[in-house]
């Protein structure tokens, strides 16, 4: 089992910046690929942002060049930096691992509220 603890949404004007970070209950370097998704009230869950252990990065379109996820292996925490925020970007944002051992399983974490005003 990994339980996930997401923290650091909450309301912000459009331009400014929030850092969500995720804290992971295991060892973060055996997972294979952390993640951040969101849903838009109205809309389906998508893809925000990931990593892989060795650093390598993944970005929607709509947030690259605002957005930056980050790993720390050292302390088990995830972090997505958002930058430049529009109201777009409202939602609430969910923490994904998807370790592969003998398989591969998603854990999510309960989700964090963002919201944007215009």
């Amino acid at each position: 089992q990994v339980q996930l603890v997401e923290s650091g949404g909450g309301l912000v004007q459009a331009g400014g910046s929030l850092r969500l970070s995720c804290a992971v209950s295991i060892r973060l370097s055996s997972i294979n690929r952390m993640g951040w998704y969101r849903r838009a009230p109205g809309k389906q869950r998508e893809l925000v942002a990931d990593v892989t252990p060795d650093g390598r990065t993944n970005y929607a379109d709509s947030v690259k060049g605002r957005f930056t996820i980050s790993r720390d292996n050292a302390k088990n925490t995830v972090s997505l930096q958002m930058n430049n925020l529009i109201s777009e970007d409202t939602a609430v944002y969910y923490c994904n691992a998807r370790p592969c051992w003998v398989q591969c399983n998603d854990y999510w974490g309960k989700g964090s509220q963002v919201t944007v005003s215009s």
